[in-house]
């Protein structure tokens, strides 16, 4: 009876640990996502002279990242597509690998913009260090 004790509390610290743990992990395809995202924009612009708003068009299917876990979205501040912000959300309902970062209230969403600024979002105490 002391063994299943000791084996339920080390449950109980491990498995909440684990999954902080695993939310983390999962960031890595938003940073990576936008990252390529700002590469192919370059290329984009090269070709074309401007920068695109369709995350399609530099090579994210159905405007998602990789496994679809983050929904990707090319903004301009002023309408002019010579400077743009990408921002990368959890997609509702998870990725095509089952993965549903919603869950991850640190790290809502991240973004990227033509002049290389990360950010996070929501930013309390330091997040957007912890994020990017």
């Amino acid at each position: 009876m002391v063994v299943v004790g000791i084996v339920a509390l080390l449950a109980a610290v491990a498995v909440p640990s684990y999954r902080q743990y695993t939310i983390r992990a999962h960031r890595t395809e938003a940073k990576a996502a936008l990252l390529r995202l700002a590469a192919n924009q370059e290329r984009f612009y090269f070709q074309n002279n401007h920068y695109s708003l369709d995350p399609e068009a530099l090579g994210f299917a159905d405007g998602l990242s990789e496994q679809g876990v983050y929904t990707l979205v090319i903004d301009t501040d002023a309408g002019v597509t010579q400077d743009w912000f990408a921002t990368a959300t959890p997609t509702p309902g998870g990725g095509r690998n089952g993965i549903d970062q919603t869950v991850d209230t640190e790290c809502t969403s991240f973004t990227l913009t033509s002049a290389g600024i990360r950010r996070a979002t929501p930013l309390p105490n330091g997040a957007n260090d912890r994020c990017w």
